[in-house]
């Protein structure tokens, strides 16, 4: 049982350090299964602690995150028992999730960016760069409602987003280059095709990264429609 806890103990948020035990358990009970050795009994224990795991991921999908590790803790601790036992041999390794991009303005945050972030982290660990002042000014046309600060200091408060950081004002690819994704998520609205993007990846060296383009607004939400929504509702005049 030791082996997960020594890995996962560094992450104080309950959510990341959940998503680290299951990625640990899942590696390591595909071992298992691999060098399976034992008898009914034993085969037994190996389901019960696949449906601990399965349960442990359910209470993550939900947002219980204290019942999920109290989960896993009970899967991690049957497959030990099986490896004592001589029933199986597999090593718990730390697994490294995949990096997931993302990329926007978030100006006035609502509940698309939320489910946007929210669809990202279900890839792997996220990381967003917030856009400059002077770009949202240079591809809008007109200044953000909330300064670039502002807008990081909110994003960077999502529990979804593993780390946010502002862009570059004159190069947009060099916030992808610093994270080197796994895989990059744009929203329906962004500019950038797949096609497109990929090509300038590869140019920059950038090999194998996976982009997904979402065909729709989630929630139809917009910052556009809110800040219309909000005149209509103050403006007297």
């Amino acid at each position: 049982m030791l082996g997960i806890v020594f890995l996962a103990s560094w992450v104080s948020d309950p959510a990341e350090r959940l998503k680290n035990y299951l990625n640990s358990f899942r590696a390591a009970v595909e071992e298992a299964e691999r060098n399976f050795t034992g008898g009914r009994s034993e085969r037994e224990v190996l389901e019960m602690a696949k449906r601990y795991y399965e349960d442990a991921r359910y209470s993550y999908d939900k947002g219980d995150y204290i019942t999920g590790l109290i989960n896993i803790s009970y899967a991690e601790g049957l497959l030990d028992a099986l490896r004592m036992l001589g029933a199986s041999s597999f090593k718990w390794q730390r697994v490294e999730e995949p990096r997931v991009f993302v990329g926007g303005t978030f100006d006035i945050l609502h509940p698309g960016h939320i489910a946007l972030l929210r669809e990202a982290s279900k890839y792997g660990r996220v990381f967003v760069t917030v856009a400059r002042n002077a770009n949202v000014k240079r591809f809008k046309g007109y200044e953000p409602v909330n300064d670039e600060r502002t807008r990081l200091e909110v994003v960077s408060a999502v529990r979804y987003v593993y780390k946010a950081f502002l862009g570059d004002e004159t190069d947009y690819l060099k916030s992808v280059e610093a994270v080197k994704p796994d895989l990059i998520l744009l929203g329906p609205d962004q500019f950038v095709d797949e096609e497109t993007l990929s090509r300038q990846l590869r140019d920059r060296g950038l090999e194998g990264v996976r982009i997904i383009k979402l065909k729709e607004k989630i929630g139809g939400f917009s910052t556009s429609s809110l800040i219309k929504k909000i005149l209509e509702s103050r403006c007297r005049c």
